[in-house]
């Protein structure tokens, strides 16, 4: 689905990314791993073209580097960013229908309003209500809810379980991983807690200093000393 090659990053003069090579499978979840100010936020940033970018990129086998924002996500790629990004004066379902603003299909837009619904009935309740007036973890299914209604084939979530409680982060990650079971959306995971980002993904990428020190499948990374002793508390 997703093919980074040689991908670098800058924020004017400033290298963040220095060459990094990663993928994510047709129906797969990748996590990338780091800590604060390791790239990962950046790493999403340039798969979206939202940043300065060198590399290439590549979604189903097309070059997206270099093109707009507006192009990569008409192409199916979603993003939902560090903080959830909510219009906060806007309700409930109107922030779910400015996500499917590219989308000219509106008899299906209609019903996928039911299918975002079954997936967090908590935005069902409060579809009339402003956003700015949602709890935490509501606000994060409002953003995951809203990327989806642009129904991509990739989902690129930046630390979902900032901030919330453990038993919100516990059906969070739940309903993503139903998300890519019945949806076959795949799924590029930008996440601080390494425990819950190995368990819900295939293959994992650990980032240092905008590079990749360690990468394979999940389960392998899982269980590298290094890993365990900086990321999982062994």
């Amino acid at each position: 689905m997703l093919s980074c090659r040689q991908l670098q990053a800058q924020y004017g003069a400033v290298k963040v990314l220095h060459g990094l090579d990663f993928g994510v499978a047709e129906g797969g979840i990748t996590t990338i791993l780091g800590a604060n100010g390791a790239g990962k936020t950046t790493t999403l940033r340039a798969v979206c073209g939202m940043v300065r970018t060198s590399g290439e990129i590549e979604l189903g086998g097309s070059r997206i580097d270099g093109r707009s924002t507006e192009h990569i996500v008409r192409r199916g790629v979603a993003h939902v960013p560090d903080g959830r990004g909510t219009f906060v004066n806007l309700t409930v379902e109107e922030n779910l229908r400015m996500g499917a603003y590219t989308r000219r299909d509106k008899a299906q837009v209609e019903q996928d309003y039911a299918r975002i619904y079954g997936y967090f009935p908590r935005l069902a309740e409060r579809r009339r209500q402003q956003a700015g007036t949602l709890s935490g973890g509501e606000q994060q299914m409002l953003a995951i809810g809203r990327a989806l209604m642009g129904r991509p084939r990739l989902l690129l979530l930046d630390e979902p379980s900032f901030g919330l409680a453990p038993l919100i982060v516990r059906d969070i990650f739940a309903i993503m991983r139903r998300i890519n079971r019945e949806e076959q959306v795949s799924i590029l995971l930008v996440e601080q807690n390494a425990k819950l980002a190995l368990d819900l993904a295939d293959s994992a990428y650990l980032i240092e200093t905008g590079r990749i020190v360690l990468s394979g499948p999940a389960a392998e990374v899982r269980r590298n000393d290094a890993v365990r002793k900086a990321y999982l508390g062994a």
